[in-house]
């Protein structure tokens, strides 16, 4: 992906490239106002429609609580015309006769407590059927009140709701088929109502039926308000799925794609546990929240379509875009005018420049009064035509001094060339005197000057560097009696890595300083070791077996190393004495690593008192020789 559109962006660089800066300038303007004004639009605007979107969801949970508190109240009203029906001795023994009654007894209970039923729904207009269905055939059927429960054996609660006990059951039905017209052909359609069903139970037998019922228009009066504000849809949805909604409202043009997208919505919602969801249909946005009624066992959902207020932001917001378009390219014609003025002295100092590029020096830039910047650039970049003339001017006289020292130096290497002849010519007549420890400590000095003198360059071979400590130690046995022995654990292909040059010898200098006190008998062993370190460097270690140092020595000499590079630092020594310049050549060892390599390479010292001593030295692993070896991740130098 980033490759894309490192690629896609190569033209339009490439075309910026080969604009002039007055063009650049203008691009610049128009990308710095247009980008961020545009994501700063965008931004807004979505804060914007968020914030519509949460007030619409405020708006649709509060038309809810309020439905739901209408709702609550027509529950406790069927509950109580339920409540009264049980509670009637009268009607409860009429429905569990064991005799058939007689023409005066049902009389009396038409004119009694039939009329008081008849006078409670009376003042309960909402309530649109009480009913009391019974089993037993002695009774008669009193309407609209008792009927038998035949006349209900077909609908689909029947089974359920013979068997509730003292429960209760709701259920929504989308059509009233009144009993009474039971066997006409013409039903009451479109009449959605809702019933409230309880069980007759007495001495532990079925006794009937209770029926409570009512309209939904009376129940949810916003399910079922008519056409009314097209905005928002009500529905009741029942324990089984069913949508119970008025038909005639419609917000989504749809009401068979609304019914299932919302089904599939609230199938969502009840799944991730959220309270609202939104979606679309036909391009049309909506917002769905819903709220459980409990006491029913149904939920009440609210629609509220986002069309409107969406498309009026997303109108402004297109409008906004435009209007800062507009402002954009007229900024940018004003911006390439002003710019053509203040570039016209930087175009007349390019000039300048060219004519100094063909090696016209005595050109100078024109005066730019008033130029601002490019009047001071016009100034430093003649401060700077002067001081290249002048040196050249030195140029000219060092050439002249460096003569006079490659001449001195021919001089001085003439000097350590009759050194060398004078050393070889002691080595003959050692020799021809049969000396053959002279002889022998005569060619090791001889290479030792010659490897002092030979400074080519800061970095050798690691062989190299070997062989001057061999010469070293060869002529530093002639003053012990129990000699110095040099033990190398060096594997052959590290002999070609580089280090700096004299970086080991005054390590092992230190060594034959300080590790053995003089008059001591013991053997004397300094072995040098190197092996890999990380991925990318090696470890030289040099040990002695010599007396080492207590811990206070050893973290004064640490400290010593790690403050090197910084001024003022303490002078720390390294050995066993007060003195307190021993440690200068390690110092100087560290401070080169540091220079030539940085961190974290470096020196670091061990020791354990009466056994030895270690210094560490950490280098890159980096070859000299110009050629392949067979050494990972080696850094070839040449």
């Amino acid at each position: 992906m980033k490759q894309r559109m490192i690629s896609a962006g190569q033209p339009v660089i490439y075309w910026l490239k080969r604009r002039s800066m007055q063009s650049r300038l203008v691009t610049a303007y128009i990308v710095i106002i247009l980008i961020p004004s545009i994501i700063i639009s965008n931004y807004f605007f979505n804060e914007i429609s968020k914030t519509y979107t949460r007030d619409a969801l405020k708006q649709s949970q509060f038309m809810l609580e309020l439905e739901k508190f209408h709702i609550e109240k027509q529950i406790e009203i069927m509950e109580s015309a339920a409540q009264i029906s049980t509670l009637d001795q009268e009607l409860m023994d009429y429905l569990s006769l064991d005799e058939e009654p007689g023409t005066i007894e049902l009389l009396e209970l038409t004119r009694g407590t039939f009329a008081d039923f008849s006078r409670i729904q009376f003042n309960n207009p909402s309530i649109l059927h009480w009913r009391l269905f019974g089993n037993n055939p002695l009774i008669h059927e009193i309407w609209p009140i008792v009927f038998h429960e035949k006349r209900i054996q077909n609908e689909s609660w029947f089974a359920e709701a013979s068997s509730l006990g003292n429960a209760e059951m709701w259920v929504f039905q989308n059509g009233d088929r009144d009993i009474m017209k039971r066997y006409t052909i013409e039903p009451n359609v479109d009449q959605p109502k809702v019933s409230l069903l309880r069980e007759i139970n007495k001495g532990g037998r079925h006794v009937g039926i209770i029926s409570i019922e009512m309209l939904l228009k009376e129940f949810s009066p916003k399910t079922f308000a008519g056409i009314g504000d097209v905005e928002y849809q009500m529905m009741i949805m029942d324990r089984d799925g069913v949508l119970f909604m008025d038909q005639r409202r419609n917000i989504s043009g749809d009401n068979e794609a609304l019914v299932e997208e919302v089904r599939h919505q609230f199938a969502q919602l009840q799944q991730s546990g959220e309270g609202k969801s939104e979606f679309k249909i036909n391009d049309r946005s909506y917002l769905l929240t819903a709220s459980p009624v409990e006491r029913v066992g149904a939920h009440l959902l609210n629609i509220i379509s986002m069309e409107e207020p969406l498309n009026h932001i997303s109108q402004l917001k297109k409008q906004i875009i435009a209007a800062n378009i507009i402002l954009i390219l007229v900024l940018s014609v004003i911006t390439y005018f002003l710019n053509s003025m203040i570039l016209k002295g930087l175009r007349r100092l390019t000039e300048a420049m060219k004519k100094v590029r063909k090696g016209e020096l005595n050109t100078t830039a024109p005066r730019l009064e008033g130029s601002g910047e490019v009047g001071e650039l016009a100034h430093h970049f003649n401060k700077l035509l002067q001081t290249i003339n002048e040196l050249i001017a030195q140029g000219v006289r060092k050439q002249a001094i460096t003569k006079e020292a490659e001449l001195r130096t021919l001089y001085s290497q003439i000097d350590s060339h009759f050194l060398y002849n004078t050393l070889e010519n002691i080595k003959m007549l050692a020799e021809i005197e049969n000396q053959r420890t002279i002889s022998d400590v005569l060619t090791s000095l001889g290479g030792m000057m010659r490897y002092n003198f030979k400074w080519t360059g800061e970095y050798v071979k690691l062989k190299d560097e070997i062989r001057h400590i061999e010469n070293y130690i060869d002529i530093m046995n002639i003053r012990f009696d129990e000699p110095v022995v040099l033990s190398l654990d060096i594997p052959s292909y590290f002999m070609e890595l580089e280090v700096l040059k004299m970086s080991l010898q005054p390590l092992v200098e230190n060594c034959i300083k300080y590790a053995w006190p003089d008059g001591e008998d013991r053997s004397r062993e300094i072995k040098i070791t190197v092996k890999d370190w990380e991925n990318n460097g090696i470890v030289i270690t040099v040990a002695d077996n010599g007396r080492g140092m207590d811990e206070i020595h050893l973290s004064r000499i640490n400290a010593s190393i790690v403050a090197a590079g910084l001024q003022e630092r303490e002078r720390v020594a390294f050995g066993r004495s007060e003195e307190k310049t021993e440690g200068i050549g390690l110092r100087n060892v560290h401070e080169r690593i540091l220079l030539y390599y940085g961190r974290p390479y470096g020196l670091e010292i061990t020791s354990v008192w009466g056994q030895y001593t270690e210094v560490v030295m950490r280098i890159p692993k980096v070859l000299l020789t110009g050629r392949g070896m067979d050494i990972e991740k080696a850094v070839d130098r040449g």
